[in-house]
């Protein structure tokens, strides 16, 4: 399998069922920044880099993630509109065991 659906919620409430490409090395940021789901230079501001936390999304669905570094950790620790199912969409490589996960895009701090 090469492609999965993941189904994102934007941050004005609209949700979209995307086919993603698990053989690209993309990742979730990434696959939002695609389809343009939030306004340009609102999202992945430091490239994917774990400087900033503009790519946090919520976790919707009960897939397994890879762990969290301490690097997203602390980023999370100084974003806004952290939940408890918060995840930096950068950390979170497309891979075919993530097919049909559910996310929304947290608000823009």
């Amino acid at each position: 399998m090469s492609d999965i659906q993941i189904t994102i919620r934007d941050r004005e409430g609209a949700t979209h069922r995307i086919q993603a490409p698990t053989d690209m090395n993309m990742n979730l940021m990434e696959l939002v920044r695609s389809w343009e789901l939030a306004p340009e230079g609102t999202i992945g501001v430091c490239g994917g880099m774990v400087m900033c936390a503009s790519c946090q999304v919520y976790i919707d669905s009960t897939h397994p993630l890879p762990k969290k570094t301490d690097e997203e950790e602390a980023m999370l620790s100084e974003a806004f509109y952290v939940k408890e199912n918060s995840r930096l969409g950068c950390q979170i490589p497309l891979e075919n065991t993530l097919d049909e996960l559910e996310v929304t895009i947290a608000p823009e701090s």
